[in-house]
């Protein structure tokens, strides 16, 4: 069982960024998309970014144009550059590997959870 660590969650003001880290055990992500979902309190999980294997992306609507995300060569870490946060961005925020090569916000391909981390955006 391949384990995710995600990190870089943290308490800011609004117009601010952050960069979370998700690490993975072993090298799960050079054949496989990997993507973020978050989880606001009282609220569904729901799909944010996710990133193919070739590097193809995509993005929630609401994150679009704010949110960047990215993966290293070796495959055992994939990132998500958050700029511009709003309040409706807090949320706890998950990493996940996808069971197909290409980026999908469909949650139900997605395995191997991480614990999560914390972002909380203040006005």
């Amino acid at each position: 069982q391949v384990q995710l660590q995600e990190s870089g969650g943290g308490l800011v003001q609004a117009g601010a960024s952050l960069r979370l880290a998700c690490a993975a055990s072993r090298r799960i992500f050079s054949n496989n998309a990997m993507g973020w979902f978050r989880q606001a309190a009282g609220k569904d999980r729901e799909f944010v970014a996710s990133i193919g294997w070739k590097g193809g992306t995509r993005y929630a609507d609401s994150v679009k144009d704010r949110f960047t995300i990215s993966r290293d060569s070796a495959g055992n870490a994939v990132y998500l550059q958050m700029n511009s946060l709003k309040p409706e961005d807090t949320a706890v925020y998950y990493c996940s590997g996808a069971r197909t090569p290409v980026a999908t916000e469909q949650a139900a391909l997605y395995s191997s959870w991480g614990q999560g981390t914390q972002v909380t955006v203040s006005s």
